[in-house]
């Protein structure tokens, strides 16, 4: 049964994170948790097929960015990848989370780029005790980006793509992403639509918050040259491999470059695996954290 807007709510709760409003999921009661990272445009809600499988052996917390889903979406606040990384270490350490199983996607997979790289400048509130990436654009001079964010990421016509949007535009873009066209639901873009939309200030900050893409390139060297390339901790990596954005050469490459990885691909698999092929995915991630422990 696909979740409602009404249904996610309930399910979750707010956390005030240095002064902003979190909309966060916790669920489980295990020993381990895992956090996650989630992409974008969406939201925790990406998750809610996972949930289930994961919380058989996890506790799992996944929150909505800061812009995204049901968290605030302030006028006053850069929407850098870096203060992103700051809440969700704020917020780890507000739940007493000592240790964690980073898990993230897409967007989320630059916020962990950060994380990691202040965790390898000795700074790690939170003991990263696994990493799990994938099917982020991390590599950037190498994604095939959609033409919408493109523009959204520009100054002069993001705004005014932000006045056009809609859901008949979202559900075309990420219909795009799935593999099998069979398995997307828009039920599911249509609860995402909802999340994205019913904050009054979205179509203001949404534009704001696609230009994390340009930090891509500017911290290309903090996050990934001098970052995953060079970090000593052990990395999984997990690719859905008919990603038309985040494509697969990028798990490769990230595959050959970092030191201590593991690499696995998902065969047939578009852009979200947690909602094209949920199960796939839960036993997929569960097998890589486990295996790197």
């Amino acid at each position: 049964m696909i979740p409602s807007l009404s249904d996610w709510k309930a399910k979750g709760k707010e956390v005030s994170v240095h002064g902003r409003t979190l909309f966060v999921i916790d669920e489980g009661n295990a020993a381990e948790t895992i956090v996650v990272l989630h992409g974008y445009p969406t939201c925790s809600y990406d998750y809610y097929a996972v949930l289930p499988i994961l919380t058989q052996k996890y506790r799992v917390v996944v929150h909505d960015h800061l812009g995204f889903g049901l968290s605030d979406k302030p006028l006053d606040y850069s929407y850098s990848l870096l203060e992103q990384a700051e809440l969700a270490l704020g917020l780890w350490q507000k739940l007493g989370l000592e240790k964690v199983h980073l898990l993230a996607h897409d967007y989320g997979t630059s916020v962990a780029t950060e994380i990691i790289a202040r965790a390898d400048q000795g700074y790690e509130p939170v003991q990263l005790e696994t990493i799990t990436i994938g099917n982020g654009s991390m590599l950037i001079e190498i994604a095939k980006l959609q033409a919408v964010q493109k523009i959204l990421r520009s100054k002069r016509w993001g705004p005014l793509l932000a006045k056009l949007s809609s859901q008949r535009l979202l559900n075309r873009s990420m219909k795009k992403l799935w593999y099998d066209k069979t398995k997307y639901n828009p039920q599911e873009v249509e609860v995402l639509w909802q999340m994205m939309s019913e904050h009054p200030q979205w179509r203001k900050t949404f534009p704001v918050v696609s230009r994390y893409l340009l930090e891509r390139v500017k911290f290309w060297h903090r996050w990934i040259g001098r970052g995953l390339y060079q970090t000593q901790r052990h990395i999984n990596i997990l690719w859905a491999d008919k990603d038309p954005v985040a494509i697969v050469k990028m798990g490769e490459k990230l595959h050959r470059n970092i030191a201590s990885n593991n690499f696995k691909t998902l065969p047939d698999i578009g852009h979200y695996p947690m909602l094209e092929a949920p199960e796939v995915y839960a036993n997929a991630v569960l097998e890589m954290i486990e295996s790197s422990k």
